[in-house]
């Protein structure tokens, strides 16, 4: 019996960024951008740097320099779903950039056998000038597909996005949410060997989110092979078979997706922490909007917090530019990612203030009576404007323990409490 050959190897893999020098998402858009418009000029300019770090003296090394990755090795076999699994800031987006062609290692070797279609931030892999139709027939040649094989997936990729309307209106154009379901639709549909996905798919709605990770399943059963990060752990578990735990810019453990899980979530220490600073934090991909900054959470009562008692948090941001209707909001999750809880500025009816002046603003948001029952949950901060569109958002920054109050019966004081609003109640 013939064993699965491996499509990607990775050995001793580095990458170094100077902090404070340009680069980041905007700069992989445009160096892409560089790429599809003037592809000569692009090879000739990478060619010149390949040259002058080959042939020069050694780049001197600043105090500033930060290893994103550092001698990060693995092997994936044909037709494996795998799911890179780790905090926020622990390597996994730059390694989904390297195996995507996105960014280069400054160390290390990669070797991919096949097709790669990726899924990484809005806006990455799409011409903003081009229309959905020109878009879907350029990334098919990015791929090595001819037009024939393009046509042939056409009107499947066109149903599966739901963008029949806005087909042949420029993608600049697009909602984020739109422009998402069309660059998902394309990376599934075009038959990689390889689907790459990074936690973008989070800007879809829920019924979107289900479609694609049904089709994510669909194309792993054909024999492909699926790298796959999210921080719902209840997904990664439900599609990946292996798992591999990024901490620090290394890989610290790989192996059997649940064993990885089950560990990973119960080495998470819960937060006592009264206030946790934001600012350098990275980022979701998929959070674009600058106008906006989440600066620090200040819990105004002890901590940890205790079921049934009254708990008030405050919450502080930065205007950089005028923003309209903005809301702000906390959420308790499950350590697997299962939204519990929600509080919002807006869920009584108040107003949504318009922001003009660039300053920091603070927000305190007040629990009458927590209803979380004992355990350890994932807070999630954000910041909207209107209803849907995110202005900073930082999915489960910190785990928080919630412990017993004096009011608390000794039943519920097990991981399965859930949640547990009062009521009235009569007795006959």
């Amino acid at each position: 019996m013939s064993h699965p050959q491996t499509i990607i190897r990775v050995e001793n893999l580095s990458k170094l960024y100077v902090l404070g020098k340009s680069g980041g998402s905007e700069g992989f858009r445009h160096a892409f951008q560089d790429f599809v418009t003037a592809p000569f000029r692009w090879v000739k300019n990478l060619s010149a740097k390949s040259g002058n770090r080959a042939g020069g003296a050694p780049e001197k090394k600043s105090a500033t320099d930060f290893w994103a990755l550092k001698n990060v090795s693995f092997e994936i076999k044909q037709g494996e779903v795998v799911g890179v699994i780790g905090r926020n800031g622990a390597g996994k987006s730059t390694l989904l950039k390297i195996l995507s062609r996105i960014t280069e290692q400054t160390e290390g070797r990669v070797q991919i056998t096949g097709r790669v279609a990726s899924l990484l931030e809005v806006g990455t892999g799409f011409h903003p000038e081009l229309t959905g139709r020109e878009n879907i027939f350029l990334n098919g040649s990015i791929l090595g597909m001819s037009r024939q094989e393009i046509r042939e997936k056409f009107d499947e990729i066109v149903a599966f996005a739901e963008v029949e309307k806005f087909l042949d209106t420029p993608v600049k154009r697009y909602s984020s949410g739109m422009y998402v379901r069309l660059a998902f639709a394309v990376a599934a549909h075009l038959e990689p060997e390889i689907l790459i996905v990074d936690e973008v798919l989070a800007v879809g709605d829920a019924q979107f989110q289900k479609k694609c990770l049904g089709k994510m399943q669909e194309v792993a059963k054909g024999g492909r092979t699926v790298l796959f990060v999210s921080h719902n752990m209840g997904t990664v578990t439900s599609l990946c078979t292996r798992a591999i735990w990024m901490a620090s810019g290394k890989v610290h453990r790989t192996g059997p997706v649940r064993e990885l899980v089950n560990d990973y979530l119960s080495k998470g220490t819960a937060s006592d922490y009264q206030t946790v600073d934001l600012k350098d934090i990275p980022r979701p991909s998929y959070v674009h909007d600058n106008r906006l900054r989440l600066e620090s959470i200040e819990w105004l009562n002890e901590t940890p917090l205790k079921h049934g008692e009254p708990a008030e948090v405050l919450v502080r941001f930065t205007i950089n530019s005028p923003v309209e209707g903005v809301s702000v909001g906390i959420g308790f999750s499950t350590i697997e990612g299962t939204r519990l809880l929600s509080y919002d500025t807006d869920f009584q009816g108040d107003p949504r203030p318009d922001l003009a002046q660039p300053k920091t603003y603070s927000v305190k948001i007040a629990i009458d009576s927590l209803p979380l029952g004992p355990a350890i949950y994932a807070l999630d901060v954000g910041c909207r404007s209107g209803d849907t569109h995110a202005l900073d958002y930082l999915p489960s920054v910190v785990q928080m323990e919630v412990i017993p109050g004096p009011k608390t019966p000794g039943c519920i004081v097990r991981q399965d409490a859930g949640v547990r609003f009062t009521c009235r109640c009569t007795w006959d």
